[in-house]
């Protein structure tokens, strides 16, 4: 596995430590080799004692295994890439041939992109030009979020990628579906028969994606100035839980089995028109405030944002699947940074009883059923339902019945990247992204992006540590709903 730009923050948080957590879990092939590449003017040594220290901070599991530290060490190399530089390419081929030949790795490479969009054409360019894309083996590219900002550029930076890479072997990664609650949503929904016959409009009331941070933009002010929560969660994240959620049963789990039905939901998406944008979609961002009892600034105050900057900090979208299965049911959608807590879920909300069988005053402080899918950080379901007070006379009330990952099974659950590693080493793409889901998720946000960057709806301002502006609630308000507090 070729790393490029494997100096920076990604390699050192979470790919250096995921693949030191799959060689203590022995999933490493045997010869399997790390090359980082990277600007930096470094020698092995010094990168393998630089990877040492990221991998110690924030490896999953503490203590590090110091034997196991070592062995993996022994298979990590350095190399000065320039990325412009057509010679520092050869370079790097003829450090493949050498691992080739020393490590027996029958030319299977994985080349890793932990570097900004801009820099994805240059490399694949190079990798042509130096012939690092053909010989024996398999040769795959692994490209981060965002693909593209727009529909546009989605579609000239698929072009760029295929004419190198066959779609088969370009891995688009979204951390969110590496994670294990993402993976079970397909579990719970196909593998028990109680869930799939109510799974529709007949029973369900609405659907809530909340992805709410309680962290402003930290470090990431320039990308995030230019981006906005639309661009940086709705567009990837927020959409593929939905998709995952609205999608009919694949004939099989298999990756494009999977994928088809995922695309075949986004294109069903009603579109919002320019008209319908004020009605249907809120934006805001974040002024001072407190979050977790200590005092931040607001957005405009954060390192490399513009003192007058209008960019989102909070989206909120209503949407609508038509098919079959989901007409007439709201999807609501809400994503924001400083909010009052870290919290990723989903929340399918049931209709009431057609008839109030104990009468009004018994079923006062009974809510309607819903079941509560939570990605992060508690990760875990829930199922909400009625039961009967115990007293003398009838009173009903909701309870909860809860499944955690952590407690049920007593084992801690991997990282992301540890789960979309290995699935890129064997060659499954089914939790990765295919280009025509990027395009079709491209296509719905586009229309929402102009009306947004033509100042409709205007932008609405929220005190930090609060649930977003005061335009969220009253979107649902006007459909007689209510946001679910995570």
């Amino acid at each position: 596995m070729v790393i490029f730009g494997a100096t920076g923050d990604l390699s050192s948080k979470k790919l250096l430590p995921a693949i030191y957590n799959l060689a203590k879990q022995r999933l490493l092939p045997a010869g399997f080799a790390v090359v980082g590449a990277a600007i930096d003017d470094l020698s092995d040594d010094a990168f393998r004692k630089r990877a040492a220290e990221v991998i110690s901070e924030h490896s999953r599991t503490q203590p590090v295994d110091q034997t196991v530290l070592s062995s993996f060490l022994q298979a990590v190399f350095y190399l000065k890439v320039d990325f412009g530089k057509a010679d520092d390419f050869k370079s790097l081929q003829k450090k493949l041939d050498e691992l080739d030949r020393s490590r027996h790795t029958a030319g299977n490479r994985v080349y890793y992109c932990a570097t900004p969009p801009p820099t994805y054409e240059t490399i694949t360019e190079q990798l042509k030009a130096a012939s690092m894309t053909n010989g024996s083996g398999f040769h795959r590219i692994v490209v981060e979020k965002p693909f593209g900002s727009d529909l546009k550029s989605a579609r000239e930076l698929n072009k760029i990628v295929q004419k190198v890479f066959h779609e088969d072997s370009v891995y688009r990664i979204d951390h969110y579906l590496g994670k294990e609650t993402v993976q079970n949503i397909l579990a719970f929904r196909f593998a028990n028969s109680i869930f799939e016959p109510i799974w529709n409009s007949n029973l369900i009331d609405s659907v809530q994606i909340t992805a709410a941070e309680e962290i402003g933009v930290e470090l990431r002010g320039a990308y995030y100035d230019r981006a906005g929560a639309l661009r940086d969660i709705v567009q990837n994240h927020a959409l593929q839980l939905l998709a995952l959620v609205a999608m009919e049963p694949p004939i099989a789990f298999d990756a494009n089995s999977v994928r088809d039905e995922k695309v075949k939901v986004l294109r069903a998406i009603r579109p919002i028109e320019d008209g319908d944008v004020a009605h249907s979609t809120v934006r805001g961002q974040y002024t001072k405030g407190w979050v977790l009892g200590e005092k931040v600034g607001g957005y405009r105050d954060e390192k490399n944002v513009a003192s007058g900057s209008l960019t989102e900090t909070f989206a909120a979208l209503r949407l609508f699947v038509d098919s079959w299965r989901w007409a007439g049911v709201p999807f609501y959608i809400r994503a924001g940074k400083r909010l009052p807590k870290r919290a990723t879920e989903l929340r399918i909300q049931f209709k009431r009883p057609p008839h109030l069988t104990f009468g009004r005053d018994a079923a006062q402080e009974l809510d309607p059923n819903a079941i509560t899918l939570r990605i992060q950080p508690e990760e875990g379901i829930s199922l909400r339902f009625g039961a009967k007070v115990p007293s003398a006379g009838v009173k009903l009330r909701s309870v909860t019945m809860d499944f955690e990952y952590a407690t049920s099974f007593l084992v801690e659950t991997p990282e992301a990247y540890e789960r979309l590693l290995l699935d890129c080493m064997i060659g499954d793409p089914t939790l990765f992204i295919r280009a025509d889901v990027v395009e079709a998720s491209w296509a719905l946000i586009d229309p929402i992006e102009a009306a947004w960057r033509d100042g409709r709806p205007p932008l609405q301002m929220y005190e930090a540590g609060t649930w977003g502006p005061a335009s969220a609630a009253k979107l649902l308000e006007a459909d007689g709903r209510e946001w679910h507090r995570p």
